[in-house]
This record gives structure tokens, C-alpha cells and sequence, in this order.
């Protein structure tokens, strides 16, 4: 049996996912198909770990807004849109998947649940649009994952190191 929903947002970013009863959705096959490749994850930039793993969670510290081009700098309100942020936010969740795979040994399908995530992004002083941008991390996160992606989250104005745009940690939950 299959079952689609289909979240449309005003920023006409669309998501659709699909999940089979009873079969487990390989989320290596998802990156494939989406045409998403996980590069190595980013080192440290300062004195802290890139992940912490305690019993089934899994805490992974802040990731910048960045692709292969360098750092997506900027700031919201100011230098970039909404669908900017938003993009350079989807970078954010991209580099958080590259962490979390180090931090599973590899297989991201040992994820039992996206817990938690905490966006901070670069925004003028009269910007008020972050949850909207965060959702370029938060709608990756359950197209992916579908039910197992739905979190809790914090989105708010910050002034951001290197001057990025967007930075998000995250909170995993993962099987034993």
C-alpha cells in the first residue's frame, strides 16, 4: 500500500514523499535519487567536536551554511531573500547529514528520528522571515524521512561566525 502527501509552501517549494507499509525506505537510494551527494563533513572550525553520541541520541553541532563553492554569506533581510536562506539552509541539513552518517558508521538508515533542530540565521534588523528560511533545513529533513523527520525546532535572527547566512544544529535519534 502506498500513501503520498504532498506539502506545498508559499515560497513554491514543493515536497512529496511516499512511504511503503511495512517496508523500510533505504535513505542512501532517497540521496540518489535526489541527486544529493553527501560530501566529507566539514571539519571543526574552533575548539569542539563535530558530533556527540550518548545511548540513541545523537547531537551534532552547528553546520554553516556552505557549498562547493565555499560559505553562502549574507545576510537575510539585507543581501539575500527568503528563497535564498532557504537554500542555503537545505546546505545546512545536507552538511548535518554528512556528520550524522560519520556519527551511524555510515548507514543513515539506523535514523529512528529527527529530533531536534536549532536554525540561526543572519538576519537585518527588521527581518522576520526565519522560520521560512529554516524550513530549507526541516523540509529536507522529512522528505527524507518522512514521519521519522518531523521535529521540534528553533529558528531565530543571529549574528553568525564567518559572516554565513544560516547555521543549524541538530538532535538524532538512532537505533541501537
Amino acid at each position: 500500500m502506498r500513501t503520498e502527501l504532498c506539502i506545498n509552501n508559499k515560497y513554491e517549494h514543493t515536497l512529496k514523499f511516499a512511504t511503503l507499509k511495512g517496508l523500510k525506505m533505504d535513505i542512501n537510494s532517497k540521496l540518489v535519487d535526489k541527486g544529493i551527494v553527501l560530501a566529507d563533513a566539514p571539519p571543526p572550525a574552533a575548539n569542539y567536536i563535530p558530533y556527540v553520541k550518548t545511548d540513541k541520541l545523537i547531537f551534532i553541532s552547528g553546520q554553516v551554511s556552505q557549498n562547493e563553492n565555499g560559505f553562502i554569506k549574507g545576510v537575510l533581510g539585507a543581501d539575500l531573500n527568503v528563497e535564498e536562506g532557504y537554500d542555503a539552509a537545505r546546505q545546512c541539513a545536507i552538511s548535518l547529514l554528512a556528520q550524522l552518517k560519520n556519527a551511524v558508521n555510515g548507514d543513515l538508515n539506523k535514523v529512528a528520528k529527527v529530533v531536534k533542530l536549532g536554525g540561526f540565521v543572519n538576519s537585518a534588523p527588521d527581518f522576520t522571515e526565519q522560520p521560512s528560511v529554516i524550513n530549507g533545513a526541516s523540509d529536507l529533513f522529512v522528505d527524507l524521512f518522512g514521519e521519522k523527520g518531523r521535529h521540534a525546532r528553533t529558528a531565530v535572527g543571529a549574528n553568525l561566525p564567518l559572516g554565513v547566512a544560516v547555521e543549524i544544529d541538530g538532535i538524532f535519534e538512532v537505533e541501537s
